[in-house]
């Protein structure tokens, strides 16, 4: 079964950036075969979709508060998902999520179900 490992979370003024990974192991396809996405959860609130990008690296999908802000990748050969992650907000404190799921043809959807792996998360705080 796959395994995610998140990692690059921290504390951050706004205004700031920080770089998310996610490292993918436990399974012997390429990850090629696979949507990845990054959720997050913050206190009080529903887990929302950040982004996602399906197997083939195109066309990837943002949430309407990340858009122009953030910038999901992948390395299919070294198995890690980043997010990229400028001009941080203090609304963009959350523990962030990686995931994988199936990929299909078209734009992937940020929606939870959709994924069947999910990393453990990693914390991000957005403080002056």
């Amino acid at each position: 079964q796959m395994q995610l490992e998140d990692s690059g979370g921290g504390l951050v003024h706004p205004g700031g950036s920080l770089r998310l990974s996610c490292e993918a192991s436990g399974f012997t396809v390429s990850l090629a075969l696979y949507t990845v996405g990054w959720f997050r959860l913050a206190p009080g609130n529903k887990r929302e979709g950040v982004s996602c990008l399906n197997g083939s690296g195109e066309n990837p999908q943002y949430a309407e508060s990340v858009k122009g802000r953030f910038a999901i990748s992948r390395d299919n050969a070294k198995r890690m998902v980043y997010l990229e992650m400028n001009n941080l907000k203090t609304e963009d404190t959350a523990v962030y999520y990686c995931a994988t799921g199936p990929s299909f043809q078209g734009p992937c959807q940020m929606t939870p179900a959709a994924f069947g792996s999910w990393g453990q998360g990693t914390q991000v705080t957005v403080s002056s």
